[in-house]
């Protein structure tokens, strides 16, 4: 079982400190739509999480642009990077747009 530790400290009301003070003393009830996980079952979960979370990572490049593109991208305000990331994303994934440019 994972168990997770709360900061009480963290702005919370008496009145939310003590209902998750009340839940930690609440035993945990398994069936068979939410069963207990063995240590192996977790450690997949934990497997499966990583390969996503290497999968979503960005890397950093360097990437030359005309200054009239870069200067566009910048008026779209902070996050522009971002944004910039999530188009050249949807634009590799559309081969129409691909052939386009070749």
């Amino acid at each position: 079982m994972v168990k997770k530790e709360i900061n009480f400290s963290e702005g919370l009301s008496e009145e939310q400190i003590e209902m998750l003070r009340n839940l930690e003393k609440r035993p945990i009830v398994y069936d068979e739509d939410c069963p207990e996980l063995s240590e192996e079952e977790l450690s997949q979960f934990r497997h499966i999480s990583e390969i996503n979370n290497n999968k979503r990572r960005k890397q950093t490049i360097s990437l030359r642009l005309s200054s009239s593109a870069l200067e566009k991208a910048r008026s779209l305000g902070k996050g522009y990077t971002s944004i910039l990331s999530r188009m050249l994303e949807a634009a590799l994934n559309d081969n129409d747009m691909i052939k386009r440019f070749l």
